[in-house]
C-alpha cells in the first residue's frame, strides 16, 4: 500500500508590493487596469459572500469606464491628485484580489465575522476612490494643462478661466491630502478677497457643502481657521452665496465653532453668523440650533470684535417673534445694556438698535428693559455723542418707553433730556428730527424748561413744510403747540421774520404741501394772551386775508384766528381815527 499523499492546501496569493510612488502615474494605471480585469473575472467564481460580490463587481465595472475616460483625458497625468489617488487605489485593488481568491476557495482563517469586516472595508475603499475620480472627471480639470492649475487667474480672465479654477480648487479640497486643501483654501481665500464678484461664480461653481464639512473640529486646526475665514468671505461675499452657506448648513458648525472655538475661530464664525442671519427667513435657524444662548453667551464673555459680530445677529432675529421670548428668557437684556454702554462703538450701535426693537416690542420687554437700569443707560449715552445711527436707535427705544407714565415723567423732568431734544430738533438727522418733536409733542415739559429750549422754534417751523417721514408735520405743529403756551416762546416766534413768513405762506389756500389745520393751530397758539405784538407781525405778513379764506373753506381753526386778528385790525382802524 503506497503512503498516503499529502493533502495541499491552496494558499491564497500574496498580492506584489507595489511600486514605488515616486513612479509615472502610467505605471500605476497600467497596473490598476492589469489587476482590475483579473478581478472583473474572479467575482464571477466566488463561492462565499456572492451578494456582496456582486456589489464589488458593479462598483469594478464603473471603475473600468472611469478608468477609460481618464486616459482619455489629455493631461490626465500631469493631475498631482493622481500622485496619491492612483497608488491608494491600486492597493485596495490587489486587497480585494486576495480577498476574492479566499472566497472562491472559501477559505477564512480569522472566521467569516472578521473576513466580512474586511470585505466592507475594502468595499467602502473602493466606493470612495470612485467617487473621487468622478469628482476629477467631472471637474474638466483633467483636460486643462496642469500648468495653469492653481494658477490664481489674473485681472484679464475671463469667467470660464475663473470658473476652471474655482472647479480645481474645490476638487482639491475633496480629494487631497492636507497639504492639497491649505494650498487650495489659500488660493479660495485670495480670490474672494481680490474679487468681490467671485463669491457668486464661488457658489456656482463649487462645492460649498465640502467647504461646510471642514469646519468641523476633528479637521487639522490650520485648515479649520482657514475654512472658517473662506466660509465668512463667502457668506458676506453676495445674497445668493449667503444663500448658499445657508442652505448647504453652514450655520450650525458655525455655531459650534462660536461655543466651543478659539477666539480667532470665533471671531471669523460670528461674522459669517451675523451676515448669515441679516436675512430675515434664515433668522429662525438660530433657535433651531440652539443658538440664542450660544449669541448671549458670546456678548457676554467674547472678544471684542466677537461680541460685535454676535450682538449684529442678535439684532437680526430679535425681529422673530418666537425668538423674542427667547432672548428674554436667555437673559439677552442685561447683556444688551451692559454693551450699550461698555461696548465698541459698532457694539453700542447693534446693541441700541436691539433695544429699540425689544422696546417696541410690548410692555413684559419695556419692564425688563427699565428693570435693567436701561433707561438711565440710554439717557447716558445720548449725552456722550456717539454716532449718529447710535442715536437714532437709543431714541427709538426711549421713545418706545415712553409710553409708561412713569417713564414719560422721568424724561419730561430731565432738563439735560429736554434740552437735547431741542438739539436734536436743530441738527439732527430728519428721523431723529422726527423722534424728538414727537417726544417735546407728548411730554409734559415745565414752563422754564420750554423757555430753555426756545432756540428750536424756528426750526419746528421749519419742520412743518416737510412732506415726509409721514407724521412728522403732525408732530412738529403739536410741539410748536405746546412751548407756544410761554408768551417768551410766542414773542420769539413773531420777532424771527424768516419764521413768520413760512407760517404765513402755509396758510395761503394756494400752497398744498401742508395741512391748512397746522398753520393755523399755530397762529390760535400765538394769539394767546392778546399779545398786541404778535397780532401785529402775523397782519403785517398777510395772515389775515389767507385766514378769511381759510374761514370760508371751513377749515377747523380758521374762525377763532380771524376773530382774534379781526378784533385788532377794528382796534387799530378806531384808534388811527381818534389821532385824526
Amino acid at each position: 500500500m503506497h503512503p498516503s499523499t499529502p493533502t495541499i492546501t491552496a494558499q491564497p496569493s500574496r498580492p506584489p508590493p507595489p511600486p514605488s510612488p515616486d513612479k509615472p502615474p502610467q505605471t500605476f494605471l497600467d497596473l490598476i487596469t492589469s489587476v482590475l480585469s483579473l478581478l472583473l473575472v474572479s467575482s464571477l467564481t466566488v463561492r462565499s459572500f456572492i451578494g456582496r460580490w456582486q456589489v464589488i463587481r458593479t462598483k469594478l465595472t464603473s471603475l473600468q469606464s472611469s478608468l477609460s475616460l481618464l486616459s482619455d483625458s489629455p493631461h490626465w497625468s500631469q493631475n498631482p491628485l493622481l500622485h496619491t489617488l492612483l497608488p491608494s487605489l491600486l492597493s485596495t485593488l490587489q486587497r480585494l484580489q486576495s480577498l476574492s481568491h479566499q472566497c472562491t476557495l472559501s477559505s477564512f482563517p480569522g472566521g467569516k465575522l472578521l473576513f466580512q469586516s474586511d470585505l466592507d472595508i475594502a468595499s467602502s475603499s473602493l466606493s470612495n476612490h470612485l467617487h473621487d475620480l468622478d469628482l476629477l472627471l467631472k471637474s474638466g480639470v483633467l483636460h486643462q494643462s496642469n500648468a495653469i492649475v492653481l494658477s490664481h487667474p489674473g485681472p484679464s480672465s475671463d469667467k470660464e478661466e475663473l470658473a476652471f479654477f474655482v472647479r480645481d480648487l474645490f476638487t482639491r479640497l475633496q480629494i487631497g491630502g492636507v497639504e492639497f486643501k491649505k494650498k487650495a483654501l489659500d488660493s479660495l481665500i485670495q480670490i474672494l478677497n481680490d474679487d468681490e464678484k467671485s463669491a457668486s461664480l464661488v457658489a456656482e461653481e463649487g462645492s460649498v457643502g465640502c467647504l461646510i464639512s471642514l469646519l468641523d473640529s476633528h479637521n487639522e486646526r490650520s485648515i479649520q481657521e482657514q475654512a472658517v475665514l473662506a466660509v465668512s468671505i463667502l457668506a458676506s461675499g453676495s445674497d445668493e452665496a449667503r444663500k448658499t452657506v445657508f442652505e448647504e448648513g453652514g450655520l450650525g458648525p458655525l455655531l459650534r465653532i462660536l461655543d466651543t472655538g478659539s477666539m480667532l475661530l470665533k471671531e471669523k464664525a460670528a461674522i459669517a453668523i451675523e451676515v448669515i442671519t441679516a436675512e430675515p427667513e434664515n433668522g429662525w435657524a438660530i433657535s433651531a440650533y440652539g443658538g440664542v444662548s450660544l449669541l448671549i453667551e458670546a456678548c457676554r464673555s467674547g472678544s471684542e470684535a466677537t461680541q460685535t459680530y454676535a450682538v449684529g445677529a442678535i439684532r437680526n432675529v430679535a425681529v422673530v417673534e418666537d425668538i423674542k421670548m427667547a432672548l428674554a428668557e436667555e437673559g439677552a437684556v442685561p447683556v444688551l445694556v451692559h454693551l450699550l454702554v461698555s461696548g465698541a462703538s459698532a457694539a453700542q450701535e447693534k446693541a441700541a438698535h436691539c433695544m429699540a426693537i425689544l422696546a417696541s416690542s410690548g410692555e413684559y420687554f419695556r419692564m425688563l428693559i427699565i428693570q435693567e437700569k436701561g433707561l438711565q443707560r440710554l439717557m447716558d449715552v445720548i449725552q456722550s455723542m456717539p454716532s449718529s445711527d447710535t442715536i437714532e436707535h437709543v431714541m427709538r427705544a426711549i421713545s418706545s418707553l415712553s409710553v409708561s407714565d412713569s417713564t414719560a415723567r422721568i424724561l419730561s423732568s430731565s432738563t439735560l433730556f429736554i434740552t437735547r431734544l431741542s438739539e436734536f430738533t436743530k441738527e439732527g438727522s430728519l428721523i431723529l428730527q422726527q423722534i424728538s418733536v414727537s417726544l417735546l409733542a407728548s411730554l409734559s415739559i415745565s414752563d422754564g424748561n420750554k423757555r430753555a429750549i426756545s432756540g428750536c422754534v424756528a426750526s419746528l417751523v421749519k419742520l412743518m413744510e416737510v412732506p415726509k417721514p409721514a407724521g412728522i408735520q403732525e408732530a412738529a405743529t403739536a410741539a410748536l403747540v405746546s412751548l407756544l403756551t410761554v408768551r417768551s416762546n410766542r414773542k420769539e416766534l413773531v420777532r424771527d421774520e424768516k419764521s413768520v413768513m413760512k407760517l404765513v405762506q402755509m396758510l395761503d389756500p394756494k400752497r398744498e404741501l401742508v395741512s391748512k389745520r397746522f398753520p393755523v393751530m399755530v397762529v390760535v397758539a400765538v394769539l394767546t394772551g392778546g399779545s398786541g405784538e404778535c397780532r401785529k407781525r402775523l397782519l403785517d405778513a398777510g395772515a389775515y386775508q389767507h385766514l378769511q379764506r381759510l374761514e370760508e373753506m371751513e377749515v377747523a381753526g380758521a374762525k377763532k384766528a380771524v376773530q382774534r386778528l379781526a378784533g385788532n385790525k377794528l382796534k387799530n382802524i378806531f384808534s388811527r381815527t381818534w389821532r385824526e
